[in-house]
């Protein structure tokens, strides 16, 4: 033998504090690492779901639990959504409900005076609104 029975038990016997920290370090070791790898990249994906549906908007294309997808026509309240699935069809969606947004909408204050390309649009006598030269 290698290793004689009085040293294995001076060894992993003897000093009390040490065995019990020996013990424990593992425990403590694979508990960070479970937050590290699954705790803490969950409570993330989650804060991001939750900011997600709070950010939702009227003109937002929505695809539901169901998997069905339309766009955001009205927000009722706090916990409901009115979403136009095709022409003539509407549904009321619990908000929570929601799994993702497909498209968002700009909100309305940045579209007005803007085109769609993002220029701004002539008035009647076709200069530019951002002081464009008359000619």
């Amino acid at each position: 033998m290698l290793i004689t029975p009085a040293h294995a038990q001076s060894l992993f016997g003897g000093g009390g504090t040490s065995s019990t920290l020996v013990q424990i370090a593992p425990l403590a070791l694979i508990f960070v690492v479970f937050y590290f790898f699954l705790i803490r990249p969950q409570q993330q994906k989650a804060r991001e779901q939750k900011q997600m549906l709070a950010g939702i908007r009227r003109g937002d294309r929505v695809v539901t639990g169901g998997g069905l997808i339309g766009t955001v026509a009205k927000v009722s309240n706090d916990d409901e959504l009115l979403v136009d699935l095709a022409e003539g069809v509407r549904v009321r969606v619990v908000r929570s409900t929601v799994s993702s947004v497909l498209a968002r909408s700009e909100p309305a204050a940045a579209r007005s005076g803007k085109d769609t390309d993002g220029k701004d649009e002539p008035d009647e006598a076709g200069d530019k609104k951002a002081g464009g030269k008359r000619g």
